[in-house]
């Protein structure tokens, strides 16, 4: 579909913006970029923070870019956030002078060096931020740029409108019945043409969460299979100095549970078996969450088209195709290619009693050969080596 109508593509999945992090992100290849011009992918060394808000600044930049070059964009991704900022607009929140942003850094510096969290985070509740306690283990950039605002506003974040909210409000009767998702409808696409800044035609794919969850199984084990997989990619952050769940890079699934699983494998001098099918498991349960998570949050994006990814390719990429070119205003997705809601007691019990079955790594010697890899290159002689000449 990208090479039929001449199209660029936006990239709002952010582990892809970092440069070396290719297997966990499914980063298109090198030949797959030269096909089809791709933005925001390796922009940064993953030792870098990367935001929402600039986000927002480099994807509507890029948007600009490729319709003023007579092209379509298409942003693909599953970042929520990010999306939702970038189709409605960012808070008009204030950016911090120079002087306050060294200021909020020389306070929670040395907390932040202390890997004293819950400390960090009483001073900014303290400064008049409550939901800073709600805020995610160590994310010391927004708990950072919270103080911030409220220095620079004598307000916390939730403070300032969020464009948003204000299209909900409009949208929030406009409901699908039969579904109980929000599906775009006459005064929904109204509300969109009138409000947005850009004519977005918006749509979800995803399969039955039994296929789903099956699929992000086989997905981890592909993942760890091979001399360049995500374990590789791990073992190169531990080498230039990150630690897991430290910025948006080590927070990041996959690549924290894999640098988390080096480090103890380095501390051991090697990793048993036992020890590299929990470290799977748990890889494969945060990324099943995490798909969880992704479903429950759009199913509240009234803006989204739900289609069945578990229909055949062609079908589901004509439907899209031809979307884009429709000028009656109104979409409507047919019922063999709408995705349903996992509402039946049958697909609710089956999913309670759901049991990971792996296909690469199934007995003790399916790991050998990553067993043997951790056993040359996370060993204490390997270790010492490598910090000898960092």
């Amino acid at each position: 579909m990208a090479k039929s109508s001449a199209p660029t593509l936006s990239r709002p999945v952010l582990v892809q913006v970092y440069r070396g992090l290719d297997v966990g992100s499914a980063k298109a290849s090198p030949s797959e970029r030269k096909e089809v011009p791709h933005h925001l992918v390796d922009i940064l060394h993953p030792s870098e923070e990367y935001s929402v808000g600039q986000f927002f600044e480099d994807a509507r930049q890029a948007t600009r870019n490729i319709l003023d070059a007579g092209r379509v964009p298409i942003v693909v991704g599953g970042t929520g956030l990010y999306l939702r900022w970038f189709i409605y607009g960012k808070p008009d929140v204030p950016k911090a002078s120079p002087e306050i942003a060294s200021e909020v850094y020389s306070k929670l510096a040395d907390l932040q060096r202390n890997e004293d969290w819950d400390a960090a985070v009483q001073l900014v509740v303290k400064a008049g931020d409550p939901k800073a306690q709600f805020l995610a283990a160590n994310d010391w950039y927004r708990l950072r740029r919270s103080l911030e605002i409220i220095k620079s506003s004598g307000s916390p974040p939730s403070a300032f409108r969020v464009p948003y909210d204000s299209f909900k409000e409009q949208s929030s009767n406009v409901t699908d019945s039969s579904h109980g998702v929000n599906y775009s409808t006459d005064a929904l696409e109204e509300n969109k043409s009138k409000d947005l800044d850009y004519d977005f035609n918006c749509f979800f794919l995803s399969s039955q969460r039994l296929d789903l969850y099956r699929l992000i199984d086989y997905r981890c084990e592909d993942m760890l299979s091979g001399g360049d997989g995500i374990l590789s990619e791990a073992k190169w952050l531990l080498d230039t100095g990150l630690l897991p769940n430290t910025n948006s890079a080590t927070r990041a699934i996959g690549y924290r549970q894999a640098m988390e699983y080096l480090l103890h494998c380095r501390e051991l001098g090697g990793s048993s078996p036992r020890e590299f099918f929990t470290f799977l498991s748990e890889f494969q349960k945060a990324s099943r969450n995490f798909a969880k998570r992704q479903l429950t949050w759009f199913r509240n994006e009234h803006i989204y088209h739900w289609l069945d990814a578990s229909k055949p390719l062609e079908q589901v990429l004509n439907f899209i195709y031809d979307s884009y070119h429709d000028e009656s205003g109104v979409l409507v997705v047919p019922e063999s290619l709408r995705m349903k809601k996992d509402t039946s007691h049958r697909e609710a019990s089956k999913l309670k009693g759901y049991r990971t079955k792996n296909r690469r790594f199934v007995s003790r010697q399916d790991c050998s050969d990553i067993l043997d890899w951790i056993s040359r290159t996370q060993g204490s002689s390997s270790n010492e080596a490598i910090f000898s000449f960092t």
